[in-house]
């Protein structure tokens, strides 16, 4: 899908990934650009960042009917929406010993929202002849992230539903990609500077930390080209291949890894 005189709908565009992508979509030529985030203030200032081009609304993803309402409103108000961004996230550590609601919230923002934004804005771009689904999951959805389940299993749920709403709808006009980077430079990096973390992993592997605006650009270059995977550090692609060909022997290097940063966290 090329941007020009397209309507987008951003979530999380407050800052990092989200705000590049909404400025990015301006620059190719979107013809509005609606962005969200949980604090609405920061949406507003990616909005006047752009200028006339965006507008900005206070969002909670974890909230359907909010979802659900920003979509009907947008419609109305544009005749339709082409595309639709769910890139909204956050960090988290824990495993077994986070209560059950901090792993509900994370799948709540992290693959349900995905899942209420689908369910609201595709019927809509079928009947007009088709549209776009672009979600950010993570390098945490192919591979895993061993000091975060909650976040592991959330986007590696957000990959399936991805991987389901292409197989199910390209045929119907609608476009799906799924962006899985590995470290890039957002709150989320910020959030989680724990040692054991798996983005430290990332930057002492010499993966990289990548900039937002080089991501949005990726991701811009996908869906023009109607690509699946948005993988902004190849090296995902090879982990990934690794992890299929030889599980056992993936999670037994996955083991190590965890092990080796946790020794270092304790000196």
């Amino acid at each position: 899908m090329k941007l020009d005189d397209k309507v987008a709908i951003i979530t999380g565009a407050g800052s990092g990934i989200g705000r590049s992508l909404a400025q990015r979509f301006a620059a190719n030529g979107a013809r509005a650009v609606i962005c969200t985030d949980l604090n609405g203030d920061r949406a507003e200032e990616t909005a006047r960042l752009i200028g006339q081009q965006a507008s900005a609304e206070t969002l909670d993803v974890a909230d359907e009917n909010a979802i659900r309402d920003i979509i009907a409103r947008v419609e109305q108000a544009y005749d339709g929406i082409d595309v639709f961004v769910s890139n909204a996230g956050y960090g988290r550590l824990g495993g077994l010993e986070m209560p059950t609601l901090e792993w509900q919230k994370m799948m709540s923002v992290h693959t349900w929202s995905h899942l209420a934004a689908a369910r609201a804005v595709v019927p809509g771009m079928i009947a007009r002849g088709g549209g776009y689904l672009l979600s950010t999951a993570s390098a945490a959805g192919l591979l895993s992230q061993f000091d975060s389940g909650a976040y592991a299993v959330s986007k590696h749920a957000a990959v399936a539903l991805a991987e389901w709403l292409s197989i199910n709808y390209v045929e119907q006009g609608i476009g799906v990609s799924v962006l899985c980077p590995q470290a890039v430079r957002t709150n989320v990096l910020d959030f989680m500077k724990d040692p054991n973390a798996l983005v430290d992993v990332v930057q002492a592997g010499g993966d990289g930390v990548l900039e937002p605006d080089t991501v949005a650009d990726l991701c811009i270059e996908a869906m023009a080209d109607g690509r699946f995977l948005v993988l902004p550090h190849p090296e995902v692609g090879t982990y990934f291949q690794r992890k299929a060909n030889d599980y056992d022997r993936w999670l037994s290097g996955m083991r190590r890894m965890r092990n080796r940063f946790q020794d270092a966290a304790s000196d």
